[in-house]
């Protein structure tokens, strides 16, 4: 009987695509070789890196572009021992400006020092998984 299953399973996964990516560490895989969800977990590990160290209270924070023009700022945060409060803020590229949708529902236009704030930590962030994530040149788009 094992001889039958493992004629099955090799004809399940003669084609399959996923199957040759196992043999390669995950260390090892380009950023081609991940998928859409790898991706953006890898780019938010370095979007919450530009905002620093996380503060002692802050037990998770995430910070990544979902699409052209969406942004994700996610943070957990504990109160106590048990309590813990979950926020996460969408920003949204419009004609108009940059909206900023929180829970509540609370609706507003990005101005001044938190616009400039903003575009900052975007800037940098693009900066960093270019380099970082896809070995480009942020400057130029270039591979490294």
């Amino acid at each position: 009987m094992p001889g039958i299953l493992k004629k099955i399973y090799r004809l399940m996964v003669a084609d399959d695509p996923i199957t040759p990516m196992l043999k390669v560490s995950k260390k090892e895989r380009t950023p081609e070789m991940l998928t859409p969800r790898e991706l953006i977990q890898k780019e938010s590990n370095i979007g919450q890196a530009i905002f620093g160290q996380l503060p002692p209270h802050v037990v998770r924070r995430e910070f990544f572009n979902l699409d052209e023009k969406t942004w994700i700022w996610h943070e957990e945060v504990k109160s106590g021992d048990i309590h813990r409060r979950e926020v996460t803020t969408r920003y949204e590229l419009q004609p108009q400006g940059v909206l900023k949708v929180q829970p509540g529902p609370r609706y507003t236009y990005l101005e001044g020092v938190e616009l400039d704030n903003f575009c900052q930590a975007v800037q940098a962030y693009y900066e960093r998984v270019a380099l970082h994530l896809y070995k480009v040149d942020p400057k130029t788009g270039e591979k490294l």
